[in-house]
């Protein structure tokens, strides 16, 4: 099973506060994460789909292993092979020619692969799996010659793919709601971060599926400031409730959408 231990990289280290500096560096490994509901696995799938639309070789890793997300993002007819990121994870080591070959294509975009869990899989299908070989899968990914979108999980004290997805990643998205609800999720869980020695100079603060009639200006002055505010669109949520991010967005409502994916694209990418 894939049985991650719970607790081990939070021993408690020198409480470091979010700086409001933002990482100046380009970034090949961006993980991106946020609150529930926040629209990280969508955000995610955009970018990803950006780098690929401009020829840029991305491979996209979904940590949910409660809720696998290939079913989710594109119509499984979409998906070239139905290799499990549970089958590297089995593995007594992590080589490029084994991620390679558990990589699903994307039928109309060459320059995108997908890693994640099955329909059907979850956290318990696969033998146990240690922080050294979660460690040694980012540095593969790392040294692909491919941009790396890292898609994690809320829970990152019960989920250390995610968490030290977070900790090894060049650049960190973080996306959150305008809501207190978010705003308490972030309170919480920032906490680990920090006894884990996250370094927060390489964090990017976004508000997103910010509403026309949500108060996103009163959130930021709680959430500190946003880098990036991600507008709701009417496309994009049909997009996700019918399970085809890889879609394009079209319309004159997504135009505010598309605009910050580009952002985040320039700023953390260089691209």
């Amino acid at each position: 099973m894939l049985n991650f231990k719970k607790g081990g990289l939070f021993s408690r280290k020198d409480n470091i506060e979010p700086p409001e500096v933002e990482p100046d560096n380009a970034a090949q490994v961006l993980a991106v994460w946020g609150s529930p509901g926040c629209g990280k696995t969508t955000v995610a799938v955009k970018l990803a789909k950006y780098l690929a639309d401009r020829k840029k070789n991305v491979v996209l890793l979904l940590c949910d292993c409660t809720t696998p997300m290939l079913p989710c993002i594109c119509p499984p007819g979409d998906l070239e092979g139905d290799h499990s990121l549970g089958s590297i994870l089995a593995a007594n080591s992590i080589t490029e020619s084994l991620v390679k070959n558990n990589c699903n294509t994307h039928k109309r975009m060459s320059h995108l692969a997908v890693i994640g869990l099955q329909k059907g899989e979850n956290e318990n299908c696969y033998p146990p799996v240690t922080p050294a070989l979660i460690k040694q899968l980012i540095e593969v990914l790392r040294g692909m010659e491919s941009y790396v979108v890292i898609d994690c999980g809320s829970s990152i004290y019960f989920d250390e793919l995610s968490t030290i997805s977070i900790l090894e990643a060049d650049a960190v998205l973080r996306l959150i709601n305008c809501d207190l609800k978010s705003v308490s999720y972030l309170s919480s869980q920032q906490e680990y971060l920090r006894m884990a020695g996250f370094d927060f100079d390489k964090m990017y603060k976004a508000v997103s599926n910010v509403k026309s009639n949500e108060a996103s200006q009163n959130m930021e002055q709680v959430l500190g400031n946003a880098v990036f505010t991600l507008p709701h669109s009417p496309e994009l949520e049909a997009q996700v409730l019918a399970g085809n991010l890889f879609a394009d967005l079209s319309l004159k409502d997504s135009r505010g959408f598309r605009r910050e994916i580009e952002k985040i694209a320039k700023e953390v990418f260089e691209i």
